[in-house]
């Protein structure tokens, strides 16, 4: 998807669809330039009258161009109040119809919008346009944008910001949705392997290593699949000097079938977007290699399939820990808190200024905070209010959740240090707790994307399935760490 500016009048330019951003009772006016004797004349606005088209958030109002303007269609788009919010849900449903129509060049008329973000606009605008139909036949299948022409606007570091959020949320969502005949632990490292380049070095350690280094919870979890597992570290290295140094983390569980604590059909047939962790960090890693920022990121993830077989991990075993640690397996469906505690602590002895990790990992963060809410468990206010900035600027929900020592007594084992599930009640926050076993850094959060990873149905501009959550956040987080 290529971005050029224009300084050309809207109804002259040709595209296949001319987008007009509308404010709240100011439709006439936003749609004067193309209302005029030489376009519509008068006839647009009367349209909109009629159709009570009045620019209010999430109201629009289609067209066809039928000559009078070069554009082959028209389409308006209520912004409400204009603000950064309302001009990117907006974007994002033009980037949908876009799509919906098979549209290849569009042009996004800025004018009269107060002061848009354009970055989230255009990265909005992406996210509507997805989709993810390798595997369809090709007459079904309607075209991508190939060319966004932007009118009213002409700020080219945005651009080039949004285009490097909009390549590492794509990659994020194209991992997701693949196929797990496709994406396994072993292609998972590859692709991780594939971005390195000068700045970004990569290590992947095989079932061998991992077992030798005592990363008892990532073996133990993939020893039951015939294919094995793989732990990845790569690290971005800043050009200068470093103006901090932070760790992500994502649960790579590349298909989980729960193991021998079998999850039934329904639960299990969407299982492949149980690495959504491991993909937002490697779609951030992508992202980060375009904007180089003065920070140095290790990412790290392990990946496995969680198998049953007869080599399966076992309820009851006791998995020795990297820390040492000792851990009483009581659920073998509770296998991505196994994975993420042994990169929880070969990250800590990087010592890095803060980590987060993200994970698929409870249900109950779904139950508690729906489809568009992160958990965030952190017990850093600093670290927390920076995540809450960058989620509000990027237009992604997370929600801080209370991570209380009280709890910890569900996780106390019988025979091991501790046990990979306390109950029910609290499951999310217990799952975090669990995590904090693993974690000697000061400043780590732990990030349960349980809800909005994947979709199993459209949400505002989102078709259904991954969506790349939290890809914007840790860039934009990343970024400000770094100026």
């Amino acid at each position: 998807m290529r971005h050029v500016f224009s300084p050309s009048a809207a109804g002259t330019l040709t595209a296949d669809l001319l987008v007009v951003f509308v404010p709240v009772g100011t439709a006439a006016s936003a749609l004067a330039e193309l209302d005029d004797a030489a376009y519509f004349a008068g006839g647009l606005a009367k349209h909109a009258t009629e159709e009570e088209f009045t620019g209010k958030a999430g109201q629009t109002l289609s067209v066809p161009g039928m000559g009078r303007v070069a554009a082959r269609r028209v389409l308006a788009l209520g912004v409400g109040a204009g603000t950064d919010a309302d001009v990117a849900l907006a974007a994002g449903a033009a980037g949908n119809d876009a799509r919906k129509r098979g549209a290849k060049s569009v042009a996004l008329s800025f004018r009269g919008v107060s002061t848009p973000t354009l970055r989230s606009a255009l990265e909005a605008f992406a996210e509507g346009n997805y989709r993810f139909d390798k595997y369809k036949a090709e007459a079904s299948k309607k075209a991508p944008v190939e060319q966004v022409t932007l009118l009213g606007v002409d700020d080219a570091r945005a651009v080039a910001l949004a285009e490097a959020s909009i390549a590492g949320q794509s990659l994020a969502r194209d991992l997701v949705n693949e196929q797990p005949a496709e994406c396994y632990p072993q292609s998972l490292a590859k692709v991780a392997e594939d971005l390195a380049n000068d700045r970004i070095t990569v290590t992947v350690l095989d079932e061998v290593a991992i077992k030798a280094k005592g990363m008892g919870g990532i073996y133990g979890v993939g020893q039951g699949s015939d294919r094995p597992p793989r732990f990845v570290h790569a690290r971005y290295e800043p050009k200068g000097p470093a103006k901090a140094h932070v760790a992500l983390i994502g649960k790579g569980v590349t298909f989980d079938s729960g193991g021998l604590s079998l999850k039934p059909n329904d639960g299990m047939l969407t299982m492949r977007c149980d690495m959504a962790g491991a993909a937002a960090v490697i779609g951030t890693l992508k992202a980060l290699a375009a904007i180089q920022p003065n920070v140095r990121v290790d990412v790290i993830f392990g990946a496995v399939e969680n198998m049953p077989s007869g080599n399966s991990y076992k309820l009851g075993d006791i998995l020795k820990m990297y820390n040492g640690k000792t851990v009483e397996v009581h659920n073998t469906d509770a296998e991505g808190r196994l994975v993420l505690a042994d990169c929880l602590t070969y990250a800590s002895q990087l010592k890095p200024d803060a980590v987060i990790d993200l994970a698929t990992l409870t249900g109950a963060a779904v139950i508690a905070l729906g489809d568009w809410y992160s958990a965030v468990y952190t017990r850093s206010d600093e670290l927390n209010t920076q995540l809450q900035t960058a989620a509000s600027d990027a237009h992604e929900g997370i929600w801080r959740m209370p991570l209380p020592d009280l709890y910890k007594d569900k996780l106390k084992a019988e025979w091991g240090d501790l046990k990979n599930v306390g109950g029910r009640a609290g499951g999310s926050i217990t799952a975090a707790l669990f995590l904090s076993e693993f974690v000697t850094v000061d400043k780590w959060c732990h990030v349960d994307i349980a809800g909005p990873a994947f979709m199993d149905s459209p949400l505002m501009h989102y078709v259904a399935g991954g969506t790349g959550t939290m890809v914007r956040t840790l860039t934009r987080w990343i970024e400000r760490l770094g100026e």
